[in-house]
């Protein structure tokens, strides 16, 4: 039986496997020239028919067909009803801020993104809102942090940059218990991986700029939820505080979805690859790497992803100057903030990404002088490995 082409294109895509979701799932090809890429609708404003009679678009921060191709395909990848995209990752997290009000308390991992934990004390507590870092690892001290004023709980998992894995289930069934929002940072899994709306969270957020975009040449953020409430409160937000992308940011973006599965397999390959070696260098003292068995949360992290995905970070035997100079001795691995493009990242989070911190809480932490993240990429894995291991005997055993 032959069905109409719009009613078997929208099914399929929406409703098929992960891969063909990737590439259809929010789009379809143009009804008038029958392009297959969806258009860059590179207009500030639309025409309407009569006043107050639009055709679905009046103002592009308001929504723009772009971007609503894309927010489609990201929610259709998370398994979600809804996605909302914004100007950055940490845009989209201070949406889920704007959610609350003063007087509240949050309660957060102790490892998470250094942005984040700015954006938590250096702007929201002015606002009389507090924040509790707890280990999310330890569901019991989640609990105990919680007060009758908590109204959402922040996780990672993985984390950022230990690598330690939340229970999501667990932890949503504790914050639901307090009726208390679950949000929970996808960036390092990426859907392929896991989706934390399965086991129970309200709220996933992404930074666009990493796998789902792919290629390190867009800035974005979502998020991604089955309320239509809080979805309704979040288009609000979006649109009266402005922080949208821009329709080339949302192509780029949907351009780098369509190739996510094919990507994160080889992120995947390759990293397991390189986390095994490191773990047996006598120069490294620890690899925090989910795909290891040695890993504390490796049997949870087996139950709850698909895979461990492309991040980890390692231990060097070394002091901070010693490992500042592995980290810029390395030739394909680039001396860069970010991750999760097709090409190798290093950083050293103490002096960098996690700098943000105060020292004393970034070592009660765990985050040591010596912790070394890459993000490793699509390149052969010889050639990274032999990268790697030139810089870490160069720089430690001189």
């Amino acid at each position: 039986m032959n069905e109409p082409e719009e009613h078997r294109r929208e099914g399929f895509g929406g409703n098929g496997r992960f891969e063909t979701r990737a590439i259809h799932a929010g789009q379809s090809p143009d009804e008038v020239t029958g392009a297959l890429m969806p258009p860059i609708y590179a207009t500030s404003t639309y025409l309407q028919d009569g006043p107050g009679e639009d055709r679905g678009y009046e103002y592009s921060r308001t929504g723009n067909p772009t971007r609503t191709a894309l927010e489609g395909n990201l929610a259709a990848l998370e398994g979600g009803e809804f996605g909302r995209a914004f100007a950055s990752g940490m845009a989209s997290i201070n949406t889920v801020m704007n959610l609350l009000s003063a007087g509240d308390h949050v309660v957060a991992g102790d490892d998470v993104y250094g942005g984040t934990h700015r954006l938590f004390e250096q702007v929201y507590e002015q606002y009389d809102l507090s924040f509790s870092f707890v280990d999310t690892t330890d569901a019991e001290a989640v609990r105990e942090a919680f007060r009758p004023e908590t109204e959402l709980l922040w996780i990672e998992t993985p984390t950022n940059p230990l690598m330690r894995i939340n229970d999501i289930a667990a932890l949503s069934k504790i914050a639901h218990e307090h009726d208390v929002l679950c949000a929970v940072d996808n960036t390092f899994a990426t859907p392929y991986l896991q989706r934390p709306l399965e086991f129970g969270a309200d709220v996933v957020s992404h930074s666009l700029t990493k796998y789902l975009g792919g290629h390190s040449d867009v800035i974005g953020g979502a998020l991604v939820t089955d309320d239509p409430e809080l979805d309704e409160r979040f288009g609000f937000y979006q649109n009266s505080v402005g922080a949208t992308p821009d329709p080339f940011a949302c192509f780029l973006v949907l351009r780098g979805t369509k190739t996510l599965p094919l990507r994160m397999e080889r992120h995947c390959e390759n990293a397991r690859t390189v986390a095994a070696r490191l773990e047996a260098h006598p120069d490294v003292a620890q690899v925090y790497y989910p795909g290891l068995k040695s890993h504390s949360d490796h049997d949870l992290a087996a139950e709850q992803m698909d895979d461990f995905g492309g991040i980890m970070s390692f231990e060097l035997d070394a002091t901070l100057e010693e490992t500042a100079d592995v980290v810029s001795s390395t030739e394909l691995f680039a001396l860069a903030e970010s991750l999760g493009g097709v090409e190798s990242l290093i950083e050293q989070p103490a002096t960098m990404t996690h700098a943000s911190i105060p020292p004393e809480q970034r070592r009660e932490a765990g985050l040591t002088d010596g912790l070394v993240r890459i993000s490793v990429g699509t390149e052969h894995v010889e050639d990274l490995w032999a990268d790697l291991e030139s810089a870490i005997d160069t720089a430690v055993d001189g």
